[in-house]
């Protein structure tokens, strides 16, 4: 037991972390117990964004009191974490018991532990974040929004995607790709808005350098964008705050503005974009797509083909409930993806694998090494991959408790080679020990290699409708 929730150990345990408490199992008990016990009351959490729009999310939890009213914090704390994340919201409505308010409103204070959630979210909604106390029954009704995106390849086109260690564009006449490149780059440790100004502009430039015009713009970048402006980034994370918004909000928009005014741009984060590529190549919908690569992103395309205004955000989502877990440097927060799914994860694994890295190089050096040592026949890495699938399979389990998904598309630079097979097979192994409903209703995808490494840019530059 751990903060008054009892901590379910998994039946496929991850070689490398034996340690590993799915936030699924553990969810799960906790709900199964409170409703079994006779104790149960109602809980509703409503999620208020931009424009009025309202996510709902019902669940049961122990009366107050009950002997068991203390797990009820524990278990608030990591799902109202859970939907800010995963859907989005300026302020939070806890309908339900006091006291379960009271916790979310103090640790969500600017002294509480998750002080640092809620200021991202006061920034992405430009606003200060709040909290509100109320009964399960004054929540309120949903008020989603969805939008169609993307599927537009007529005219010349750019896309480009950017992600933390490398940014890939590729120049797009017709729906198809003429000219890709992959180029370097390191934005998260750059504080000087003219690297970042330029490194994009550079990626324009090279793509349109090989078409006759430009007629559409479309780019995939981590974080979180609203009308095309950058509100929350990684990327950026060491801009000065007030460089930020002089210089980084509107920096798609201004490159865009001094070569090709008027020409429709459209950025998205890149899990969207994610899930996009891969509901255009399944020609199918109810897509959750997982990119991992220096972080960890994610996107939904829902069943009628449409992005839902929804962060995605899913690095910042608890996977791991044991507050030993690894803690994320950024957020101070343990047991979130971005531990679990990225090449940070490789990284942290690689020791418990035997394997003594060069710390002189940066975290996709030390990847590449690691994915060169396995192609090259060394066993010892395949341990790393196995903990990472079995790292996904709960995460998936737990994912399905906020989206309906049908295909779970996964990408990004820890899934090439040989790694990516075996960290699927391992998640199905997962699913259907644990999960053997969810076994049957999803369906895993590994893109091959090239389509991996470009096919965001393209789904990028499917983004802007030419009108």
């Amino acid at each position: 037991m751990s903060n008054g929730l009892n901590l379910v150990e998994p039946k496929v345990v991850p070689p490398l972390h034996p340690e590993f408490r799915p936030a699924a199992l553990t969810n799960r008990a906790f709900v199964e117990a409170a409703e079994a016990s006779g104790e149960a009351v109602p809980l509703i959490i409503g999620l208020e964004r931009e424009e009025g729009l309202r996510s709902v999310y019902e669940t049961q939890v122990y009366a107050p009191d009950s002997a068991r009213a203390e797990a009820n914090l524990s278990y608030t704390e990591r799902l109202v974490k859970t939907l800010l994340w995963i859907r989005g919201g300026g302020k939070v409505v806890v309908g339900g018991p006091e006291e379960i308010g009271r916790h979310i409103e103090q640790v969500y204070s600017e002294y509480g532990a998750r002080s640092f959630d809620g200021d991202l979210m006061g920034g992405v909604y430009e606003k200060p974040f709040t909290v509100e106390i109320t009964d399960a029954d004054a929540v309120g009704k949903p008020r989603e929004q969805s939008v169609r995106i993307g599927r537009h390849l007529e005219g010349c086109r750019i896309g480009l995607d950017l992600g933390a260690s490398d940014r890939k564009v590729a120049a797009v006449i017709e729906g198809e790709d003429v000219y890709s490149e992959e180029v370097p780059w390191d934005p998260k440790n750059q504080a000087d808005p003219q690297y970042h100004y330029d490194g994009i502009k550079d990626a324009f430039d090279t793509a349109a350098s090989h078409m006759p015009r430009v007629d559409a713009i479309g780019v995939s970048a981590a974080g979180i964008y609203i009308n095309n402006r950058a509100m929350v980034a990684s990327l950026f994370r060491s801009i000065p705050e007030d460089l930020f918004e002089s210089r980084i909000n509107d920096i798609f928009l201004n490159i865009r503005d001094t070569q090709w005014p008027g020409v429709p741009i459209a950025v998205a984060n890149d899990g969207d974009v994610t899930a996009l590529a891969g509901a255009m190549s399944l020609e199918d919908n109810a897509v959750l797509g997982i990119a991992m690569g220096s972080s960890q992103a994610g996107g939904y395309v829902d069943a009628e083909g449409n992005v839902t205004g929804w962060l995605n955000e899913v690095a910042f989502v608890p996977v791991d409930l044991n507050p030993a877990a690894p803690v994320d440097e950024w957020s101070g927060d343990y047991g979130c993806g971005v531990q679990y799914f990225s090449q940070q994860a490789v990284v942290r694994l690689a020791p418990a694998a035997g394997i003594t890295l060069d710390e002189s190089k940066g975290a996709p050096e030390q990847l590449a090494d690691i994915q060169e040592m396995f192609a090259a026949g060394d066993e010892r890495p395949r341990a790393i991959y196995e903990t990472i699938g079995c790292y996904l399979g709960y995460a998936i389990a737990h994912y399905a408790d906020f989206y309906d998904i049908r295909h779970l598309l996964i990408m990004g630079r820890v899934t090439s080679g040989k790694g990516g097979q075996i960290i699927l097979k391992k998640a199905q192994e997962v699913l259907d020990a644990e999960f053997p409903e969810l076994a049957d209703q999803i369906n895993m995808h590994l893109p091959d290699e090239s389509e991996r490494r470009v096919g965001q840019a393209i789904a990028a530059a499917s983004l802007p409708e030419i009108s």
